[in-house]
């Protein structure tokens, strides 16, 4: 039996951990599978994006609870800066400006 491939999103890759976890939750695969390739990059994106391996376990247990649940996108998520296929938009530019300011 040939295991069936999950797509991943635009920009990146499905990581290991998130496959894992919908493999193990069918209603959250159902949407997964459901949702476009940018709206699957951006909740990979917002699960990659994190600093520390704690936050990281949050995104990526909320994404599949809110996945299971039928959302289709992240709540509050800039959008993925790593897409190459658009410019950055105001939005992300702006908080991208204020990250670069803290961290000085």
């Amino acid at each position: 039996m040939t295991k069936k491939s999950i797509a991943g999103g635009t920009a990146h890759p499905l990581p290991a951990d998130l496959r894992t976890a919908l493999t193990s939750a069918s209603k959250a695969l159902i949407t997964w599978e459901d949702i476009t390739p940018l709206a699957r990059n951006e909740w990979i994106c917002w699960i990659i994006s994190v600093k520390t391996p704690t936050t990281r376990k949050h995104h990526l247990d909320r994404a599949v609870e809110e996945l299971a649940e039928g959302k289709r996108r992240p709540c509050c998520w800039m959008g993925c800066t790593h897409r190459k296929d658009k410019p950055i938009n105001p939005s992300q530019k702006f908080i991208l400006s204020r990250q670069s300011k803290k961290k000085i």
